[in-house]
C-alpha cells in the first residue's frame, strides 16, 4: 500500500477532529500532499470512526486520477488540489463543518481576527467565499483562488471552513484557532452596545432567512 504511514496519520487525525466535534458523520474531508506528484484524500461517504488506512485515496496530481484506495475519493478532491497548488509550501488541507465557524459563515463576511496569538495562526483576516454547491468546480475555483501565501484559512458560506498547514498538526491547529476566533466574535457581540448587538442580530436573522431555502452542504 502506497504511503501507508501517512494514510494512518490521516485516519488518526480525522478521528481526533470528530471527537472534538469538528467533523460529524461523513461531513468534511482532508488532503495531504505525498511526494512530488501525489495527494492523499479521505474517501466519499465513509464514517470517520469506521474508516481505515486502506480507504484513503491516492490521487496523482499530474492528471488528477485516483491510483489507489478502496473507496471513491471525496467530492472535494478538486478543491484540495487547487488549494495545495496555491500553497506549494503547505502539505495539508483540512475542510471541516465545525459548529461555531460554520455558524459564522452564515454572515457571508470576512472575519477580523483579534489577539496576537490568533493572528499569528490565521493572519489579520480570514476571507469568506460566496456560496457554491458542494463538490462543484465552481466551489473549487472560488476557494483555490482565495488562497495565497498569506491566506491560512478560508470560510465558505453555508459550508464550513478550509485550513492549510505545512503539516497536518499545523492545519488542525488552525482549525481550532479559527473556531476560537469565531467564538470571540460572538462573545464580543454579547458585550457590545445595544445598537451594535441589534445590528449584528439583524444581520444574522437576515442571513438565516436568506439561506433557509438553500440545501445544506455536506461534502464528503
Amino acid at each position: 500500500m502506497m504511503f501507508q504511514q501517512a494514510r494512518e496519520t490521516i485516519v488518526e487525525t480525522c478521528i481526533n477532529l470528530a471527537d472534538r466535534g469538528y467533523l460529524a458523520g461523513t461531513g468534511g474531508n482532508m488532503a495531504l500532499r505525498a511526494g512530488e506528484d501525489h495527494m492523499l484524500v479521505t474517501p466519499s461517504g465513509v464514517d470517520y470512526y469506521t474508516m481505515g488506512a486502506g480507504d484513503i485515496c491516492v490521487i496523482r496530481l499530474s492528471d488528477h486520477q485516483q491510483v489507489e484506495g478502496e473507496m471513491e475519493a471525496s467530492v472535494e478532491s478538486g478543491m484540495h488540489v487547487r488549494v495545495l497548488a496555491a500553497r506549494p509550501d503547505c502539505l495539508a488541507s483540512v475542510h471541516t463543518h465545525q459548529p461555531i465557524a460554520s455558524a459564522y459563515t452564515l454572515l457571508a463576511a470576512a472575519l477580523a481576527v483579534k489577539g496576537n496569538s490568533l493572528r499569528l495562526m490565521l493572519g489579520a483576516e480570514v476571507p469568506c467565499v460566496a456560496y457554491a454547491p458542494s463538490g462543484t468546480g465552481m466551489l473549487a475555483r472560488k476557494v483555490g483562488k482565495i488562497f495565497n501565501a498569506t491566506t491560512h484559512a478560508c470560510l465558505m458560506r453555508n459550508h464550513g471552513v478550509v485550513c492549510v498547514g505545512t503539516s497536518i498538526d499545523e492545519a488542525v491547529s488552525r482549525v481550532a484557532a479559527l473556531e476560537s476566533a469565531c467564538a470571540d466574535f460572538f462573545r464580543s457581540n454579547q458585550v457590545a452596545s445595544p445598537p451594535e448587538r441589534e445590528q449584528t442580530g439583524t444581520l444574522i436573522r437576515q442571513t438565516l432567512q436568506a439561506v433557509a431555502n438553500q440545501p445544506l452542504s455536506s461534502s464528503r
